[in-house]
């Protein structure tokens, strides 16, 4: 599923990586937890989560995660983009809640990872 398919699939609002959008990600994976993410070791991966805060972004990075899809309608801060503009990543914010977020996007074609 291209990024773009995303952003249009949930309403997505791109905050950073609009170079990013014709990108593909084959798997979600949803947590507010970020101990659970880094236990993630799959490519092509969106990190579905509505824990916003630096931790979020920096745990992204070191499971060499890129995309990031912010639910609930939460607001990443200056700071979040700043590093996430460092390390190239793309994030999108959505008003939806997490649950319906990901219901739409495997019902059109993001698989889970397990």
């Amino acid at each position: 599923m291209k990024i773009r398919d995303i952003v249009e699939c949930i309403t997505a609002k791109v905050c950073v990586g609009e170079e990013s959008l014709n990108d593909e990600v084959k798997f979600g994976f949803a947590s507010d937890l970020m101990s659970d993410v880094l236990t993630i070791e799959t490519d092509d991966l969106i990190l579905i989560t509505g824990l916003t805060n630096l931790q979020s972004i920096r745990t992204a990075e070191m499971s060499d995660i890129k995309y990031i899809l912010f639910v609930r309608n939460k607001k990443v801060t200056p700071e979040m983009l700043e590093l996430a503009t460092d390390n190239g990543m793309v994030i999108l914010e959505s008003p939806l809640s997490m649950f319906r977020a990901i219901g739409e996007l495997y019902k059109n074609g993001l698989k889970p990872i397990y």
